[in-house]
């Protein structure tokens, strides 16, 4: 069967992916085009979705510019005459008025931020919101004049055009962001116009999307042998439990042990894979050649680079020693995600590079394999209930975010086995500590820092010479931007003790109260 598809045109919009999330999270499967592609077309090339709506995204542009971007008007007639709905966010608002014989123009109020709309009209997509609600506004451009057939549903309290309708047409517009959390009702209003209006019946399932990756992972594999790099995240966990429920034996898995692993990590992973899902998982341990490769190291991206370019170098020396006795091998499995996928196709083009990040990635161009990415249509969370679905427990599936480098870049300076213990050690406590109090689950992601500052303590009545530790924890939906967590006094003073006086080697414990931006989650 079809999947009811919702296509969002990004005009550039740093909100477009969110209105792709925010539709996921109702179950219905959506996906992120460049503004300028052939519409026609693409229903045509994709037997496999029910188009049952199109969304325009804002942007930074304005229709006046030369060189802005649009489509053509004959897509959007093209679109109404199939009879499917159209919604113009901010910018795709404009860009609907200015294409069906309507007029922009530079708005005498510029709406940034909170701004109050009220309703005009009875509307579908205002069904079960208030008359009067604050909606979150982003805009230098207004509409003079609406084109024929289109009438007003709300006006802002600075009386200008927030939403129009031409119910005949099925074709929407919407002045402000339904999509962030600060406009009221963005919720109900977006599963208005994807349920009411587009009438989209068939839900995205993590069932259905499983039995349909197992039937194209056997296919594209065929008899061929394939790898997985099993870090023991939840990405490359869920594509190795569902590719070897597509290929079973074919699937050969490679646990690479850095040294730069939490505590008893390796161990909880192979016995895991090994006993509960009866994966072949072979289990390489090269710490000692990734701690003399970091000896003496400080900066940060010379350590990721270090840690990412001995990783291939020893996941590329494996990989011949398996085909000498196995065979030929022909295809990676990759966890790319679906927010990787975006970037790479984006209208903005690749985003600054604050910092590089380590996965497999370059493996694929160096040893000539080809890609099985089963996950590059999902995001984080869609991928989580895969690995539910597929049997793997949620104390595993549910952990925090843990990033590829490990514990390197979580030791500020640089990384020695005797930093590393104590940070394995102190880690371990804060994070037993978090779930004994029921406090894990409420956390996007919470670690220890190791600082390269030695401060004076008193121990036993003696002078003690020790490190300095610091946590973190924050609340956040995907990373993107995140809050710190507020824990009680007494939760504070609580690990505060019980890390000084179990772990040797740590006198101080300070908490990290920044939020992102300006600082990021990691420190390194």
């Amino acid at each position: 069967m079809k999947k009811d598809f919702i296509l969002i045109l990004d005009f550039g919009s740093q909100y477009t992916q969110l209105i792709a999330r925010r539709i996921r999270e109702i179950s219905v499967y959506s996906e992120i085009h460049p503004f300028n592609i052939d519409i026609k077309r693409f229903i045509e090339k994709r037997a496999d979705v029910n188009l049952k709506g199109v969304i325009l995204s804002g942007g930074p542009s304005s229709v006046f510019e030369k060189d802005s971007p649009l489509i053509s008007e004959s897509d959007i007639r093209f679109l109404i005459e199939k009879e499917i709905p159209v919604l113009g966010v901010c910018y795709g608002l404009h860009l609907l008025v200015h294409l069906l014989g309507g007029k922009i123009e530079k708005s005498r109020v510029h709406e940034y931020g909170h701004t109050v709309i009220n309703l005009k009209k009875k509307n579908i997509l205002f069904e079960k919101t208030n008359k009067n609600f604050k909606v979150w506004m982003s805009h230098g451009d207004a509409i003079k004049k609406l084109p024929e057939n289109f009438k007003v549903t709300s006006l802002s309290n600075n009386g200008i055009i927030s939403s129009f309708e031409d119910r005949k047409n099925n074709i929407y517009g919407l002045q402000f962001h339904p999509e962030v959390n600060h406009t009221e009702f963005g919720k109900e209003i977006l599963n208005n116009f994807i349920f009411e209006v587009c009438n989209v019946k068939h839900l995205f399932k993590a069932s259905s999307f499983i039995k349909e990756k197992i039937t194209e992972i056997k296919e594209k594999a065929g008899k061929n042998l394939v790898l997985l790099a099993l870090s023991g995240g939840v990405d490359s966990s869920v594509a190795a439990i569902l590719t070897h429920k597509a290929i079973g034996k074919q699937l050969i898995c490679m646990h690479i042990d850095t040294g730069l692993m939490r505590k008893n990590e390796s161990r909880n992973v192979i016995r895991l894979f090994r006993q509960n899902f009866k994966l072949n998982v072979r289990h390489i341990n090269d710490s000692e050649l990734f701690l003399k490769r970091l000896k003496g190291v400080e900066d940060p991206e010379k350590k990721r680079k270090i840690i990412g370019n001995t990783f291939i170098e020893v996941f590329e020396k494996e990989a011949k020693k398996i085909s000498k006795t196995r065979g030929k091998i022909k295809y990676l499995v990759q966890g790319t995600l679906y927010p990787d996928v975006i970037e790479s196709i984006s209208f903005r083009g690749p985003s600054v590079t604050i910092k590089s990040h380590h996965n497999v990635g370059g493996l694929p161009e160096k040893m000539k394999l080809k890609l099985i990415e089963p996950f590059k249509e999902l995001f984080k969370d869609e991928v989580r209930n895969v690995g539910k679905s597929l049997g793997l427990p949620s104390y595993f599936i549910d952990r925090h975010p843990f990033p590829g480098p490990g514990l390197a870049i979580r030791i500020l300076g640089a990384v020695s086995s005797e930093k590393l213990e104590i940070l394995r050690e102190a880690d371990d406590v804060y994070i037993n500590a978090l779930k004994e109090n029921n406090l894990y689950n409420k956390i996007w992601q919470a670690f220890s820092v190791l600082l390269p500052v030695k401060t004076v303590g008193v121990m036993g009545d003696r002078r003690s010479y020790d490190y300095l530790l610091a946590l973190r924890a924050v609340t956040s939906t995907d990373g993107m931007t995140a809050d710190f967590f507020q824990f009680d006094k007494e939760f504070l003073t609580f690990i505060s003790n019980k890390i000084v006086n179990s772990v040797k080697g740590v006198n101080r414990v300070v908490y990290d109260i920044s939020s992102k931006p300006p600082a990021t989650i990691e420190w390194e």
